[in-house]
């Protein structure tokens, strides 16, 4: 596997403070707000209000209360954003849009290069506002923040335009992914056929497991991203739209590269069971030969070895010599034989 990517900006280490941006009407940068103010903003009082972000700790129960008093959301929204275990989805509810898009990464902190960690980010997009709800794990919303702090810009278009940017880079996230398991397959076929390395099996399973799970996370955002891109909405401009489409075409095109990858990985699996079964067979093929040349000697070595009395050549003295010349001629006959029907 190759190299983990750089450490991306990380969240406040206090995950129970919002994390807060806030482009004015003039144009300024903000990255503080009060609840006063943030409610403000919801209700699209002042003028024009400006465009806010809060980013948001899943973890923190104290943020069900903002949820629920500041920005006035739905309870099962709130509800399934909380929840880590929430299934990918997107509904609109009276005023604002909610939708669930699903992370990933993998795990430095432990020995197995195929260890995947999962995670999902909740957005409530406003008319003027985003509202994200996360775990720790997500490095999305850090990365499109620091973003925002050198581009205000990006806010300014519109919070729909941030929550598109955090999409794309959960999105994007699953790219490295796909080259680690693209270069392991690319060394497959020397392990698998010229050196027959046998934790090449393991290691197989292992990676097959990982695309059938990233295919499984993945499946469900394709639908999401489809409501996004094509399904009308007043929260979303059809000139916004256009972005999302990207997001699905590579949606798309991740799914059809696992799909390629799990065919690989099977025909690979397939071509290592098959050579275990022709070594297999060589060796018994071997094993039988050296049986069959054994017979002549085990025969005729116990014939002559019975307690009988008069038995041919007992008493001459070059007996174990014709013995060994008629051991060794049945051997070179058996061989002859073997060879002629291309048994060997």
């Amino acid at each position: 596997m190759t190299d983990p990517a750089p450490a991306a900006p990380q969240l406040p280490a206090d995950a129970s403070k919002p994390s807060v941006l806030y482009v004015d009407p003039q144009g300024q940068l903000r990255r503080e707000l009060s609840l006063a103010e943030m409610a403000a903003v919801v209700r699209g009082e002042g003028a024009g209000a400006g465009e806010l972000w809060v980013d948001l700790g899943a973890l923190s129960r104290q943020n069900i209360g903002l949820l629920d008093n500041v920005f006035g959301f739905h309870p099962l929204a709130v509800e399934d954003a909380m929840n880590p275990a929430s299934r990918v989805k997107v509904d609109e509810y009276p005023g604002f849009l909610f939708a669930i898009v699903r992370g990933v990464r993998f795990v430095p902190e432990t020995d197995d290069p195929y260890d995947m960690e999962t995670y999902n980010i909740s957005f409530f997009l406003g008319p003027n506002y985003l509202v994200t709800v996360h775990g720790g794990q997500s490095r999305s919303p850090a990365l499109v923040a620091d973003r925002v702090q050198r581009q205000p810009e990006l806010l300014r278009a519109g919070a729909e335009r941030v929550m598109h940017a955090i999409m794309d880079a959960a999105i994007d996230a699953y790219f490295p992914v796909l080259d680690d398991i693209d270069e392991f397959v690319d060394g497959l076929e020397e392990r698998v056929f010229h050196d027959f390395d046998h934790k090449a099996l393991h290691e197989i399973f292992q990676v097959k497991r990982l695309t059938l799970s990233l295919r499984r996370h993945l499946g469900p955002q394709r639908e999401v991203f489809n409501v996004l891109a094509n399904r009308p909405s007043a929260l979303l401009a059809p000139d916004v739209q256009v972005y999302f489409r990207d997001i699905y075409d590579h949606n798309l095109r991740i799914i059809e590269s696992l799909d390629t990858f799990r065919e690989l990985l099977s025909s690979t699996l397939d071509s290592y069971l098959s050579q275990v079964s022709n070594r297999l067979g060589s060796v018994t093929k071997a094993l039988s030969v050296v049986a069959t040349i054994s017979i002549p000697f085990v025969v005729v070595s116990g014939m002559w070895g019975m307690n009988f009395r008069d038995i041919p050549w007992s008493s001459s003295p070059h007996a174990f010599w014709y013995m060994l010349a008629l051991q060794l001629g049945v051997a070179a006959l058996l061989l002859v034989i073997l060879r002629w029907k291309k048994y060997i």
